[in-house]
Parts: C-alpha cells; structure tokens; sequence
C-alpha cells in the first residue's frame, strides 16, 4: 500500500534523514586505506547508540537474505555493489567502496548510499560512480507532481545508457515512513509516463546502481552480498526525498556538511 505523508509528517522526517547524512558523511570521511569493514560498522552502530536511533538493517531478515543481516551497515567493495555484509577485511589502495544506511529516529526512516574510491582512484571507477550520481541527480529533479514513477525510471536510465552502462531491475528504489521498504517499487528503468503518478506526501528513495561492464548478479556464500557475474566493479548512490507541492525535497541531503 502506497501512503502519503503530510506536511507535518514530512517536517517529522527531516531528524531521521539529517541523522542518515550525518552518518554517511562521518563515516565517508573516516574511511581511508587501511580502514576495516567491522570496525566500519561499529563506529556506525556507537553513533545509532550515542543518538538515540535504531537501525533498520540488524533484524532485517527479507525472503532474499539468508539470515537475518546482524549489522547496521552495508559495506560494498569493488565488485560488490549491494547488500555488503561486513567482514574482516581491511581496505586496500584503490578500493571502490559503497556504504549504504538506513535508520529510525523518532518512528521514521530514511535511507541513503554513497559511493567513492580509497588511496589511488582508477578513471572508470570515477566515471561509474559519477553516473550514478548523475542519474540520481536527475531523477531527483522529476520528482514532481506533474511526473509517475516511470519517469524517474526513465530519467534514471537514460543517463545510464548514454554512458554504455546496462542495468539491471531486480533490485531498485522504493517507498520509505514507517518502515525501510514499501511501496511503490522504482526501478532503474522504465517507459515514461507510465506507473503511479507523483502526488504530495509520496516518500521514496532513489536509487541508481551500476556494475561496470554487465547487469548480471550473484550472491556471495555469506547471502547476502551482491557482487557483479563477471567481476567488474559497482556503484551506488541514493537518497531519501519527499514529493512536495513545491518540487522535491532530499531528506538526506548532505551538502550542509560541505560533502556531496
């Protein structure tokens, strides 16, 4: 079931993104050559504790995932781009790396990710990390009343493949209040036009990914980690907006901490 927000509720929403950029941000800049993907996730879990919020990922046990996921933080690298359950491994020079978090605070949630390169980058990580920025970018722009979600499908993968990207559909954004996941579905791609129309109050995320040279997926032996089928490298990038009378609103909007 689809639900609208209203503006009160969307005021009441803003403490849950503010806090899901905070920690991006924090972590993003704290992420370095040498960092470890669990001690990652404990910094993340000491700032859930220190703030009073609950993560949406510890219990999350969806009919893909083996187990239910036990951390708070998603940690993609290289050719993992989704679902990355953290593990003891200690970033190299080079790694391309996806932190993807979603939190309560107050009863509400909201959900970002965020994709860059440790040490020494390679150009074609930065140009699929840019695309999905870009995608994001603007989707986010068509988020208004007058657009359905296949325009941000549509919007999404256009930028995709203009850059001789493909992409792949079975995992995508969706709508977020209450809980992480919920209606409607937004694909990264998809027919203008066409879907659930637009309206005041719809909160979804938006998510472009992209693997370098396929739109294929498998999953790791710890069940829930997505990595690409023929080991090319991924990236994501995704925030939590709000549909408003006056155009969209990024709920998880982190560039009043002066980061992307």
């Amino acid at each position: 079931m689809i639900e609208l927000r209203t503006p009160a509720e969307i005021e009441q929403m803003r403490p849950a993104g503010r806090f899901v950029a905070e920690v991006l941000a924090t972590l993003r800049d704290e992420t370095r050559v040498g960092s470890n993907l669990l001690s990652l996730d404990r910094r993340a879990h000491e700032m859930i504790r220190k703030a009073g919020a609950t993560s949406c990922y510890i219990d999350y046990h969806p009919s893909f995932g083996a187990m239910p996921f036990g951390k708070v933080l998603c940690t993609s690298v290289n050719d993992a781009v989704l679902h990355g359950l953290p593990f003891d491994y200690t970033l190299r020079d080079g790694d391309l790396v996806t932190l993807d978090f979603a939190a309560s605070v107050d009863g509400w949630v909201a959900d970002s990710a965020v994709s860059f390169v440790v040490g020494t980058p390679r150009d074609e990580d930065l140009r699929l990390i840019d695309t999905t920025r870009r995608a994001l970018d603007a989707a986010i722009s068509a988020a208004t009343v007058d657009h359905r979600v296949g325009d941000l499908s549509a919007t999404i993968a256009d930028v995709a493949h203009a850059e001789g990207y493909s992409i792949n559909t079975d995992f995508g954004g969706h709508g977020v209040g209450r809980e992480m996941h919920g209606d409607p579905h937004v694909p990264n791609d998809g027919k203008p036009g066409r879907g659930y129309p637009l309206r005041p109050g719809l909160v979804v995320a938006i998510e472009p990914w992209l693997l370098a040279t396929t739109d294929e997926l498998i999953t790791d032996p710890d069940g829930w980690t997505l990595r690409s089928a023929d080991g090319s490298r991924g990236a994501h990038s995704e925030h939590t907006i709000a549909v408003t009378a006056d155009g969209p609103v990024v709920l998880t909007d982190r560039s009043f901490l002066g980061v992307d």
